[in-house]
């Protein structure tokens, strides 16, 4: 078989380089065609150098194309994967430090609050000239699959303005996955699980074990478990709320909702330190910035370690290599996508991006209706998809009102701020963004003179945060760093 793939954003070592090994370990795949691109070119100097060692290791002979220019590396692809960060790291600070200063604590900031409503004002902007570049250079019918952030936001406007067929992956259920079958003492591959929800608001509404339903046994059997109590106790809080155990980590969770990071006293109850995913504030921006520092600093060491072998037991989770394999070979795969709704949740609205079980094969990628969530969950979601709505229409129009009613309705920037201080900081964050924010040109000059003459009303907050380390202290623990920089996604681009 002979196709070609494309990433953008190929510069994230973290996805670039596990995704394009689980597409190698496909037997067939051993003559497609691959294209990097980036417009960090010493990023993508390093993860091509690496990449092309894993290749030519594993006796292919693929070379890679690497290029700064996009449409040179979309033309004529099949699949286009995207996991860019628009405005790297420097303005995802602006998404998390910016509203600390008003009293917004985040823990990643990247898909819903005022952090991930902003980051979707960046990416959407810079996907929707990707869309256009993919529709005129790239094989008709070219599927793009999307791990970039807000998931959820970017897949609605590529599908509904960018006019190309795009689904969002994430690995959230498989991870919640492997914690429901150990609890239930069973393989993962003994446990089937149905999700349904949001991307990072996706609910277990069905797990069962030999033909047995055990989702309600969850409720009894996840709050007993040391673990779980120690490092999930905002999502056994959910559970025990709503009554379904939610796909999302402790320190995601707890900024898409308004009871737990409101008040900082109340904050140490819900958070710990013992990993920046427990919901340390900032704390993916400080693993991110490490990461990248140890990356480039530990690069010459990566090119001694042994490269990845493309074997079936290397392979990861990652839904992105399935896909391709099962819609090139015709395999079956099932998998949780990010996906329009058009019904799928019939308690959703039409036209949203839900999470949901999806068939692949040669033929292509089925949806099967999944009917009702339980109505707690259904409501949990429905506030967010309103503020993505809103989020992904002022995206694509630069309307500022739109922007401000989107920061408005999102659940933890409305509990921690009043009126006045959300449109100052929306205002304080599109004059941050400027670069990256084309569609608010003329809005970004209105918002400096209204700064001017009302300066913001701020209500800072230090959050539950620890120091970012240096390359020196990262050095007494090599190994360990060396794997997180690995592990370390979408900390790149534009």
């Amino acid at each position: 078989m002979s196709f070609k793939v494309a990433f953008i954003g190929a510069g994230s070592i973290g996805f670039t380089r596990r995704l394009l090994a689980d597409i190698l370990t496909v037997p067939e795949f051993k003559d497609i065609e691959v294209a990097f691109t980036d417009i960090n070119p010493d990023n993508l100097r390093m993860v091509t150098q690496l990449c092309q060692r894993d290749i030519d290791e594993n006796g292919l002979s693929i070379k890679i194309h690497s290029t700064l220019d996009r449409r040179e590396a979309f033309k004529d692809a099949k699949y286009v994967i995207n996991c860019v960060r628009i405005g790297m790291l420097e303005a995802f600070a602006t998404d998390v430090d910016i509203p600390l200063k008003y009293g917004v604590d985040q823990c990643v900031g990247d898909t819903l609050c005022i952090g991930g409503i902003m980051y979707g004002q960046r990416g959407i902007a810079a996907m929707l000239e990707f869309c256009k570049d993919i529709r005129e250079v790239a094989l008709p019918g070219c599927i793009m699959l999307n791990y970039s952030n807000p998931n959820a936001m970017v897949t609605w406007a590529c599908n509904k303005y960018g006019k190309v067929e795009t689904y969002g992956l994430c690995h959230g259920v498989q991870h919640g996955h492997k914690q429901i079958a150990d609890a239930l003492g069973k393989d993962v591959k003994d446990v089937d699980i149905i999700c349904a929800g949001l991307n990072h608001q996706t609910w277990y509404i069905s797990v069962k074990t030999d033909g047995k339903e055990r989702v309600q046994e969850l409720r009894e059997i996840l709050p007993t478990i040391p673990d779980m109590i120690e490092n999930e106790n905002v999502r056994l809080d959910v559970l025990k709320n709503f009554g379904y155990y939610s796909t999302e980590s402790n320190g995601h969770l707890s900024e898409y909702l308004p009871w737990y990071r409101t008040h900082k006293d109340e904050m140490k109850e819900w958070i710990n330190l013992s990993s920046w995913i427990q919901g340390e504030t900032a704390g993916y921006l400080r693993v991110c910035r490490e990461s990248r520092n140890w990356f480039e600093t530990d690069f010459p060491n990566w090119l001694k370690e042994p490269p990845f072998k493309f074997t079936a037991e290397s392979r990861s989770t990652e839904h992105g290599g399935y896909i391709i394999e099962a819609l090139e070979t015709g395999r079956t795969y099932r998998g949780h996508f990010n996906v329009m709704n058009n019904g799928t949740i019939s308690n959703l609205p039409d036209e949203c991006v839900v999470e949901v079980p999806c068939y692949v094969d040669k033929i292509g990628i089925s949806v099967p209706k999944v009917g009702d969530l339980p109505l707690g969950c259904a409501a949990i979601c429905s506030q967010s998809i309103w503020v993505q709505k809103l989020a992904v229409e002022a995206a694509v129009s630069g309307d500022i009102e739109l922007l401000y009613q989107a920061a408005l309705m999102d659940p933890l920037t409305g509990a921690a701020c009043t009126t006045t201080q959300i449109r100052q900081m929306v205002d304080e964050m599109l004059i941050a963004g400027e670069e990256w924010l084309p569609q608010y040109k003329d809005e970004i000059q209105k918002a400096k003179k209204r700064l001017e003459e009302n300066p913001p009303q701020y209500n800072p907050t230090d959050g539950i945060t620890q120091k970012e380390k240096t390359v020196e202290e990262m050095e007494q623990e090599a190994e360990k760093f060396r794997q997180l920089a690995s592990a370390a996604a979408k900390e790149n681009v534009k």
